[in-house]
């Protein structure tokens, strides 16, 4: 490289740096925050109660926890944790929830030190009343509050799911007090969520699908947003167990090293990833940089100590919401501009490629799944117009 050529590399990594220099710092202090009520900069959009027991109901407030709607119940209490959490889940402060998916909630109370893994107990959806034979995703039964809701509805993306970083509390009393390290659940525990976002809230992020692209936020007053890099774009999509619970363009997860995405209709296998670099690095992540169903985004150099969450897209501002029968609900207006969306750009802007896979998982991905999406220059990620509110049932529920 020339002399002129490494100056303007370096001129462009401090531009990099500078850019992302307040993302950082705002990732630093968002990580350390556990105080409630709802710090400055932010507002609260629903709280969720669990009454940890058999037949405990599961109640959704969106006013401050005034009044309660009543969403479902509690099939089956736990009174343990999984010291063995998925490795992301060390990379959110205790007392939070670590992760939100159609297919299962997870929430973080501390570390364990002996394998240097999260320590979780989680909530799921009536589907795993059994435990499923194969199954390629977390899930630890034993640990588990079982609840009553189907997949992709009520609070597992049916419009009452929390985000990553939703702190958790144990209602005692009238009053509200933050898990603590350690904490095991114990039966007739009422645990309460409470789910903000930013008040400076983005309407998409938008993946430059190339290596080196940028990623960047879209505000509603027109502003962008550099908040990093694609060190390896998407080409092509895997068999990724809770796309079966989502629809085509619809996020089926977010969690610290992870948004998933699907490509496949309800019933049907198919989608994709976005993974920050650190996650990149982990041991089980190995085949992210030679399978085509990843997107890696950085940058490489981010500062360890913040985690390898890349805010805002992996705490705080993502959860599943989509709800089939929007359409037929009184509030409908309401409902359809309070989704999430994922639409591609190939020769224009257009909803998510549909690709779907043979559902059995033991057999091998075909050859056309590593190219499904080569055809994408950019993703982008349409965030809520509107606050969706307490959903109301729709007609004929």
């Amino acid at each position: 490289m020339t002399a002129a050529g490494r100056i303007s590399a370096n001129r462009v990594a401090r531009a990099r740096r500078r850019a992302l220099a307040p993302l950082l710092c705002a990732a630093a202090l968002c990580l350390l925050v556990t105080a409630h009520p709802t710090q400055a900069g932010e507002v609260e959009i629903l709280r969720l109660r669990v009454v940890n027991d058999c037949g405990g109901p599961i109640s959704a407030s969106c006013d401050g926890g005034q009044t309660w709607t009543p969403v479902g119940q509690v099939l089956r209490y736990t009174t343990q944790v999984n010291r063995d959490g998925f490795t992301a889940s060390k990379w959110i402060a205790p007392g939070r929830v670590v992760a939100t998916a159609v297919n299962a909630i997870h929430i973080n109370v501390g570390v364990n030190p002996e394998n240097d893994r999260g320590i979780v107990f989680s909530l799921l959806p009536r589907e795993f009343a059994t435990t499923p034979s194969v199954y390629g995703s977390f899930l630890s039964p034993d640990s588990s509050i079982q609840t009553d809701m189907p997949a992709g509805s009520g609070i597992f993306g049916g419009g009452y799911a929390p985000m990553v970083g939703s702190p958790v509390y144990l209602e005692r009393d009238g009053g509200l007090i933050q898990l603590e390290p350690g904490y095991v659940p114990a039966r007739g525990d009422v645990l309460v969520i409470v789910v903000d976002r930013p008040r400076r809230y983005p309407i998409s992020a938008v993946f430059e699908n190339r290596e080196g692209g940028e990623v960047t936020l879209c505000y509603p007053d027109g502003s962008r947003q550099l908040i990093g890099w694609v060190v390896r774009p998407v080409r092509g999509i895997g068999r990724f167990a809770g796309s079966v619970y989502a629809s085509v363009g619809r996020i089926r997860a977010d969690h610290p090293g992870v948004i998933d995405i699907s490509t496949s209709p309800i019933g049907d296998l198919g989608g994709f990833q976005i993974i920050p670099f650190r996650h990149a690095l982990s041991p089980e992540m190995a085949m992210a940089w030679t399978m085509t169903q990843w997107m890696v985004v950085g940058p490489a150099w981010q500062d360890p100590a913040l985690g390898p969450g890349l805010l805002p897209l992996m705490y705080g501002y993502i959860r599943p919401d989509f709800v089939p029968d929007d359409l037929y609900a009184p509030d409908w207006q309401a409902r359809l501009l309070s989704r999430f969306l994922v639409d591609v750009e190939t020769d224009e802007w257009r909803p998510m490629l549909l690709a779907r896979l043979p559902a059995d998982p033991t057999a091998p991905l075909p050859e056309w799944a590593n190219t499904a999406l080569s055809s994408v220059k950019c993703v982008r990620i349409l965030f809520p117009l509107a606050e969706r509110g307490c959903p109301q049932p729709a007609s004929g529920d």
